[in-house]
Formats: C-alpha cells, sequence, structure tokens
C-alpha cells in the first residue's frame, strides 16, 4: 500500500521545521549522526536511516563508470611494482595519445578518468618542480618536456570527462635515494606550501602553512601542484600500500585534506580519506548487500580510514557499537587486464566484454561506483584487445539501459532523483507488454537516506504477481537480473526496512540472455570436464553446479586459437591433457558465442614423482601450505618438485593464500636440476600488490630448460612477513 508522496528537499525542510516546532523529537539528516549514550537499538536505526551523503558525494555517485590509468616505468619493466631504482630514460612512449584514450572511455560510457601520476617507485607523470625523477629526465619523451597530466586534462576537458589523480603516500625513490625525504626523520617545523622554486613561480598565489616534516613537505607542494594547474580536479586517490617503510615515516592526513578541501572543493578524497571506502579487493567482486552508510568506531576527525575488508560492513548488528553512523559509499576498482599496468599483448590476460559489462551491473547496479583501470601500452596507447572490449561494453551498456521500459508519466520514470513515493509497495507500469530481463530501483538516498533492507520483485503474468528475484539493499542504483519474463507491470514488495522507504526510479529493460558460464574440472591424471554452471553471472573458471539448458554448447581450442566453428573442436566427452596446456574455451546459446575464456594449465598430479605438499597442485585454491621464512636465510625456505621424468619446463605460475596478509611470496628464485643435489638458477621473479590481489601471478623462462626438479626458493614475503605460503603452485611446459 502506497502512503503518501514526497516531491523535494523543499517539504522535507517543512515536515521537519514543523515536527520541530511541535515538540516532535526528530534526528535532521546528516552524512554524519553521532549515537548518544542510551540510545536504544531501535533509535540507532533510525538515525542510520537519516544519514545521507554530501553534495560532493552525490556527484561521485552519480559519475557510477570511471576509467583508471596505470603508466610509468612499469610498462617497460613488466614489472607490477617498481622499486625507486629505475632509471627515467626507460619512460620512453613513442606516440602517447591521451584524446584516444578519452575518445575510447567516453565510448565505453565512462565519466571520469583517474592517472596514476605517482605510483609507488616515485616517478611523476607531470612537470613537478620538487624531484627530478620525472617525465623532465624522460629524455627519450619529448627531449624531456613531456607531460602526460597536461595532455590527459586538455583531452578530458576536449571529451567531457571529469579528472583526478593518484598521488602515491608511498614513495620507494624518496625511500632509497641518498638524499631522499621519506622517513628521513627531519624535525616538524612550519613549513610554507607551496615552496617557492626560481623560475617557475605558480599562477596561483594563495599559500598555507603547515607544520610537517620533508616528506610531508615535498607530498604538499606536489598536491598544490596537481590541484592547481591541471584541474579541476574531482577525485584524490589514496591507497594504503606500503612495500617498504624507513625511518617512522607518517602521513600528514589532516594537512593534507584541508589543502585539497581549499584548492578542490568538489573533489572526493578515496581510501585513506572521508569520502570513499575501497570496496575491499581488486579482481570486482561485490558485497550482495553494499550499504553506504556504515558505523565508525570514533568520530570522523579521529579516523584513521583503515580498509574494510568484512564481508558485513552495515547490518543492523553492526550499527549497534557505533560511536557515530557516517555516510562512505564503496569503489570497485579492478583492471581489464591481469595486473595493473601492460606487460604484452601475448600471455597478459584481457577480460571479456561480457566479464566487464558483468562487473559493470554488479558494481554499478550494487550501490558502488566502477572504476575500471585500462593500461596504456609501450607507445602510450590503448591496445587494441583493450579498445574492443570497451567499445563493446560502452554498446552494451547503451543498448540495454539506454531503452527503458517504463510507461512516462511516472515519477519512477522521470529522470528526477529529488522526486520520490514513500511506503511498503510500488508498481511500476511498462509502456506496453514487454520482455524483460532487469530491473533497476533506486532510493531517494540523497534526501531521505538509505532505508530499504530486503524486497521482493513480482510481474504480472497472466493477470497473477509472479515473484520472479528478491534483493537486499538498494541505495543509489539496485540492478537485478533475471531470466527473461513477459509482463506489462512489476510490483516492488518491501520485507525489511529501517525507515518508511523512499524510491525515486524504478525501470525494467532488456538484455539478450547469454550462455552460462563454463567450468573446468582437471583431474589428477591430466583429464579435462567442462561444463556449465548454474552460478550465473561469473566470470571465474572455478567448479560449480553443472546444468544442462536446451541449444548450450562449448568449443575449444589447443594451439592458442580463438575457437570458432571453423577451426575449434566441439566438447562433448572429457578428454585428457597429460602436460597441461593452454585451453581457450567458448560456449554457445543456440548457435550465439559466448565470453571467452583462456586457462593456463600445468602438469597434473600424475606428472609428479614428490611434491612438498599435495595441497599446493590439488586445485583447491582455499587450501595452503605455509613454512617458517627468515629472510637473513632465505634459502631455508623452499618448495620442491619432482618429476617423474625429465621434461622441458618453461615457467611456473604462483597462487598466494586468499586470507590472510602473511605469507604471500612477493619475490623468489627458480632453480632447476636433474639429480636434485646440483642445482641451476633460472631466474628471479617479483610480484607486486599480492595483499590486495592475491590472483594468480604467472613467471615465464626466458629459455625452456629441461629438468627433473624445479624448486621454488622465498626471497621476499609481502609485508616483512614470517611464512612463505603456496595456495597453488602450476608447472609448465612447451
Amino acid at each position: 500500500m502506497i502512503l503518501f508522496k514526497k516531491y523535494c528537499r523543499f517539504w522535507i525542510g517543512i515536515f521537519l521545521t514543523a515536527a520541530a516546532l511541535s515538540g516532535f523529537s526528530e534526528t535532521a539528516p546528516s552524512h554524519c549522526i553521532e549515537i548518544e549514550p542510551g540510545d536504544s537499538r531501535e533509535q540507532i536505526i533510525e538515525k542510520a536511516a537519516r544519514v545521507i551523503p554530501t553534495p560532493r558525494q552525490v556527484a561521485y555517485m552519480d559519475r557510477e563508470f570511471i576509467g583508471f590509468i596505470h603508466f610509468g616505468p612499469n610498462t617497460y619493466t613488466g614489472n607490477e611494482w617498481g622499486n625507486g631504482f629505475e632509471d627515467p630514460m626507460i619512460f620512453a612512449p613513442s606516440s602517447p595519445d591521451t584524446d584516444q584514450w578519452c575518445r575510447i572511455m567516453k565510448e565505453a560510457g565512462m565519466t571520469q578518468v583517474v592517472l596514476t601520476v605517482k605510483h609507488h617507485d616515485g616517478f611523476c607523470l607531470w612537470q613537478t618542480r620538487y624531484t627530478d625523477h620525472s617525465v623532465a629526465s624522460s629524455l627519450n619523451f619529448e627531449n624531456g618536456d613531456g607531460d602526460i597530466l597536461k595532455s590527459l586534462s586538455e583531452s578530458c576537458r576536449k571529451y567531457g570527462l571529469k579528472l583526478g589523480v593518484y598521488l602515491s603516500p608511498a614513495d620507494l625513490y624518496q625511500i632509497e635515494s641518498p638524499e631522499g625525504l621519506y622517513g628521513n626523520r627531519s624535525p616538524y617545523t612550519e613549513r610554507i606550501i607551496p615552496r617557492p622554486v626560481e623560475g617557475r613561480p605558480f599562477a596561483d598565489k594563495r599559500t598555507f602553512r603547515f607544520k610537517v616534516d620533508d616528506y610531508n613537505e615535498y607530498f604538499l607542494n606536489q598536491l598544490f601542484e596537481l590541484l592547481t594547474e591541471y584541474g579541476p580536479i574531482h577525485e584524490v586517490w589514496f591507497d594504503g600500500a606500503t612495500p617498504k617503510s624507513k625511518g617512522g615515516q607518517q602521513y600528514a592526513y589532516k594537512e593534507w585534506y584541508e589543502l585539497i578541501r581549499t584548492l578542490a572543493p568538489e573533489a572526493v578524497i578515496f581510501g585513506k580519506g572521508p569520502d570513499v571506502r575501497w570496496c575491499g579487493n581488486e579482481a570486482g567482486n561485490t558485497r550482495e548487500s553494499e550499504w553506504s552508510v556504515i558505523p565508525l568506531p570514533v568520530m570522523p576527525e579521529e579516523c584513521t580510514w583503515p580498509d574494510m575488508t568484512d564481508a558485513d560492513l552495515g547490518s543492523r548488528e553492526k550499527l549497534y557499537s557505533a560511536r557515530c553512523l557516517y555516510f562512505l559509499p564503496a569503489e570497485v576498482d579492478t583492471s581489464i587486464r591481469h595486473g595493473w599496468f601492460y606487460r604484452d599483448d601475448s600471455s597478459q590476460q584481457v577480460r571479456s566484454a561480457d566479464n566487464v559489462f558483468d562487473i559493470y551491473e554488479r558494481s554499478v547496479g550494487g550501490n558502488a561506483v566502477l572504476i575500471l583501470n585500462i593500461p596504456p601500452n609501450r607507445e602510450g596507447r590503448f591496445s587494441p584487445r583493450d579498445e574492443a572490449v570497451l567499445k563493446e561494453v560502452g554498446r552494451r551498456i547503451r543498448e540495454v539501459y539506454g531503452n527503458p521500459f517504463g510507461a512516462p508519466g511516472s515519477v519512477f520514470t522521470d529522470n528526477h532523483p529529488e522526486t520520490f513515493e514513500e511506503g511498503d509497495e510500488f508498481i511500476l507500469h511498462l509502456d506496453s507488454k514487454r520482455t524483460v530481463t532487469r530491473f533497476l530501483i533506486r532510493e531517494a538516498y540523497e534526501t531521505v537516506g538509505q532505508r530499504i533492507e530486503s524486497f521482493r520483485l513480482q510481474a504480472s503474468v497472466d493477470g497473477k504477481w509472479k515473484t520472479i528475484e528478491e534483493g537486499t539493499c538498494v541505495g543509489r542504483k539496485k540492478i537485478l537480473r533475471f531470466n527473461p519474463v513477459t509482463t506489462d507491470a512489476f510490483r516492488v514488495q518491501i520485507t525489511s526496512s529501517r525507515l518508511t522507504p523512499a524510491v525515486a526510479e524504478m525501470n525494467a529493460y532488456y538484455a539478450a540472455p547469454q550462455p552460462d558460464p563454463v567450468f573446468i574440472e582437471y583431474k589428477k591424471n591430466g583429464k579435462v570436464k567442462l561444463g556449465f554452471s548454474r552460478n550465473r553471472f561469473t566470470w571465474l573458471l572455478s567448479g560449480g553446479r553443472e546444468t544442462v539448458k536446451t541449444g548450450q554448447t562449448i568449443r575449444y581450442t589447443l594451439d592458442g586459437s580463438d575457437p570458432v566453428p571453423e577451426n575449434s573442436k566441439l566438447y562433448k566427452f572429457p578428454f585428457r591433457l597429460p602436460e597441461g596446456g593452454l585451453l581457450k574455451i567458448r560456449p554457445y546459446l543456440n548457435g550465439e558465442p559466448g565470453p571467452l575464456t583462456e586457462v593456463r594449465l600445468g602438469l597434473p598430479e600424475t606428472a609428479f614423482e614428490s611434491v612438498p605438499d599435495r595441497r599446493t597442485i590439488d586445485g583447491n585454491p582455499e587450501t595452503a601450505v605455509t613454512v617458517p621464512f627468515d629472510a637473513a636465510v632465505p634459502g631455508k625456505a623452499v618448495f620442491v618438485y619432482r618429476l617423474k621424468k625429465q621434461t622441458l619446463l618453461s615457467g611456473i605460475s604462483y597462487l598466494p593464500p586468499q586470507t590472510g596478509r602473511n605469507g604471500k611470496i612477493e619475490a623468489g628464485r627458480i632453480e632447476t636440476s636433474n639429480d636434485g643435489e646440483n642445482w641451476t638458477p633460472v631466474g628471479e621473479f617479483r610480484f607486486g600488490n599480492l595483499i590486495n590481489d592475491p590472483t594468480e601471478r604467472f613467471y615465464d623462462f626466458a629459455t625452456p630448460v629441461e629438468a627433473s626438479f624445479i624448486r621454488v626458493v622465498p626471497l621476499r614475503i609481502a609485508e616483512d612477513g614470517t611464512e612463505a605460503s603456496v595456495a597453488e603452485m602450476k608447472i609448465f611446459v612447451r
């Protein structure tokens, strides 16, 4: 039953004013509401329902889909994390084209781009006054006059995109350099920001006085450059990565925030900041219930904004012990490629359009903002593979969500989020009888708050309401996806809420059905079984319950070519790959192709005479083997694999433990042997960002090696850990 309608913020203000005059106690909407001693559970829930975003957070969430650019020395070294020793001359894009970046991102449906202007290696992509470790020393790039950020800011204005910057607080160049400022134990004294540099005056004459040390002065000077000479800036991106620490260095976040708020008042601060939080992973995964209203154990001015990775952040039980309730929306960050930086166009995997579109619907349609990384290649351009995926994703977004079926003239379809209905039941009439596979619902969260906890969606079928899907918290946008249903009306029934729900938007859409995702089972003897999974809307090749749907088939190849009917095998029965190999798979539904997926299979269990522990090759990422690690004597921690016969080996892959922070092998040495006593080094690997992104990492030998033994010698554990752990280790043959 619909109770009544509210149409604008003005009437809310009138209602609250009248309530106050009459003596009725009601918490006023705010982005932060304090919990008072003695508040009952009911009062706490009512307060949670009145937490609303700031105007800058509303504008940020309306941007929905953002591009991310990782570009720098790592693009040329192949490393995920640099070490600070890179020669600036290595950065040499031959034909950088930021217009191409922006044109493609615009076609993909993106509204903003965040550039990694300085990653953890400390190399700067703009003409900074405060270090030579920048493009100014890249003489192979426009003779040292190049400025990636300047070029991108001009392209953003040309294509109508907002601009953000990722300035890494960590700085390995400043740590490792003899005269580096990071952790130099300098005293905290009053500094004037920006520090003048002869011959390079600032057009912006504002100055600030902060009591900080040398590194924080350096950081604030660079922030001033970024926020006054390349803007307007709409997001400042800070993460909590600490690849290496020195001298007890602390970051002056309070001063950083003050500078940002003054110079870029429209900018949200991501991660280690008060506006936007990290979703908790870098794989594109999203929570089923993504609450923007979360509990804080302290007041915001005292908060250190730690990573929030729990599966549940904002349910009722989480709220009761809060010091305050705070609006902090989630940003889902992931990369279109396997890794944040470009490595190559042969072995580096690229997500399919199906995969990216799935992540888009789950994140943007799950009360979050999606930021998708597209790393430029060594020319300084998006590679054709990435471009094709992005254009297809943009086409699907426009095709599906640019064609709503809701009848015009409704408060739900008027494209005005400030208008809404309140109640516990809402009906959307369609413009005619339609076949539908998507349903969108949006709360009036900007003015009223996030209130809906659960609901059911029903469709009118043959004159009766039929439940077709259920959902949890809504917030800015919830997209439900389901098998095709033909109807002319939908009904949303609220089954749980914090206060009277207020719905601002509902609509229905159609997206063509796709084949169910393919799963793979790789047996101990090398037998491969393929099938379709009931776990729809996922992209990972992992288990699942087999299902049979009429019209679904699978084609595959083993020679590296993409499977099409003309050159691939039709899967009918399990087959054996006694030495593993590259398997490319494409499902079909009634002859129409689905997403292409590829997986590298290592030697099966039966190829090994002995292993350190069978759990390292059992195909189960949840089981891990751990040994003690001492950085002083790293050779004591080894993982030795003995093969049944001499084999031509070409590389390995390493999957770190999927939980916890300790044990992730960041660097190691690969050695081979034919007798188990005399060992020959093959090479050393270095993997970055394992804590936040514990995905499978690959190391290919420069030249294949004939051997009967192979061992992995850990040399460094992420965050200087004291254990070395392996969840899965694959050994590849040529």
